[in-house]
C-alpha cells in the first residue's frame, strides 16, 4: 500500500483524516481506494491538459480498474494495491464506472440546470464513493446503502458552497443555473467573484438542500451500525462544522481565504465522534 499510502499523505483532505479512527488494517484499505479516487479527480482537473487527452486518460483508468474488478493484472500501480481490497469486499466495476461518468461529468459539464442534474452528480462523486467504502467498513442493515447516498450528497453540496469562487475561476458554476435565476444572480457576477444579498440568497437555498441530506442521513443510519461507520461520521461531523462556518460567515465565499476547519476544531470532532460512538451516545455529530 506504499504508493496508495503517499497519495493519501500527501492529499491532507477530510476524507483522509477521517481514516484515523479505522483499525489498521481497514485504513490501509480505504487509503487504497482513496488514492484511487483522487488520482482519477486530478486527471479530470488538469486544465492545462486538452479536454481530449484528459479523456483518453480517464478511459485508461476505467480499463484498468475493469481489469482490476474482473481478477486480472492492472498495470496501475494504485490499482495493483486495489486490486486485494476489491476481490475481498467484491467491490463492483458498476460503482467504480460510476465514479468514473462522474468524473467525466467535469470534463463537458460548466454548468448544471437544475437541482436533479446536479444531484446525479454528486450521487456519481460522492454517494457512489460512500458506497463503497461501506463495503469496506462493513455492516448488516441494507439501509447503510441509503445513508451511504445521503451523506455523499450533503458532504458535495457542503463542498460546492465553499468552493463556489475556485471553481469559478476555472469556469464551473455547480450551483443550479434555476435556483441562481431564481434569485436574481447571474452568472457573469459569480464570474466575477460579486458577493451580494441575492447570493447569499441562493447559497442558502442549496445550504437547505444540504441540510436535509444530513438529517436524512442521520435518520437512517441504524444505532447498531454506528461504530462500524465512525469514519463516515467523523465526515459527516467535519462538513457539518464546514457548512455552519458557512452559514455564519454569511456565504461570503468570494475574495477571501478558503473557509476551513481548523486543526484544534478537527481534533475536536474526531475524539467528541469516537466518544460519542464509544459509549453509545445519541447525540447527533450533525444534521440537528
Amino acid at each position: 500500500m506504499e504508493v496508495s499510502q503517499g497519495i493519501t499523505r500527501r492529499s491532507a483532505s477530510n476524507l483522509a483524516l477521517a481514516f484515523i479512527l479505522l483499525p489498521k488494517p481497514k485504513r490501509q484499505q480505504m487509503c487504497a481506494l482513496y488514492a484511487f479516487c483522487r488520482e482519477v479527480d486530478d486527471v479530470a482537473d488538469e486544465d492545462s491538459t486538452p479536454v481530449a487527452d484528459r479523456r483518453a486518460r480517464l478511459q485508461a483508468w476505467r480499463d484498468d480498474i475493469r481489469v482490476a474488478c474482473s481478477g486480472g493484472e492492472p498495470r496501475f500501480p494504485v490499482n495493483q494495491e486495489l486490486k486485494p481490497v476489491i476481490q475481498e469486499y467484491h467491490l463492483p466495476f458498476t460503482l467504480f464506472d460510476e465514479l468514473l461518468q462522474g468524473v467525466d461529468m467535469d470534463l463537458d459539464i460548466q454548468q448544471y440546470p437544475d437541482f436533479a442534474s446536479l444531484e446525479l452528480y454528486c450521487y456519481r462523486v460522492a454517494s457512489v464513493v460512500g458506497l463503497l467504502s461501506i463495503e469496506i467498513f462493513g455492516y448488516h442493515n441494507p439501509v447503510c446503502r441509503e445513508y451511504a447516498v445521503s451523506l455523499g450528497k450533503a458532504l458535495q453540496l457542503t463542498n460546492i458552497l465553499r468552493d463556489v469562487a475556485n471553481d469559478a475561476l476555472r469556469g464551473r458554476i455547480y450551483l443550479p443555473m434555476d435556483e441562481l435565476s431564481a434569485c436574481g444572480v447571474r452568472a457573469e457576477e459569480i464570474f466575477a467573484g460579486t458577493y451580494s444579498d441575492r447570493f447569499q440568497v441562493l447559497a442558502k437555498r442549496v445550504a437547505e438542500k444540504a441540510r436535509f441530506y444530513y438529517q436524512n442521513a442521520r435518520q437512517l443510519l441504524p444505532a447498531e451500525e454506528r461504530a462500524g461507520m465512525v469514519a463516515a461520521e467523523l465526515m459527516g461531523s467535519v462538513y457539518w462544522n464546514l457548512l455552519q462556518r458557512l452559514e455564519r460567515q454569511q456565504f461570503a465565499v468570494f475574495n477571501r481565504p478558503l473557509i476551513r476547519v481548523p486543526k484544534p476544531g478537527k481534533l475536536f470532532l474526531i475524539f467528541r465522534t469516537w466518544w460519542r460512538i464509544r459509549w453509545g451516545s445519541k447525540l447527533p455529530n450533525y444534521g440537528f
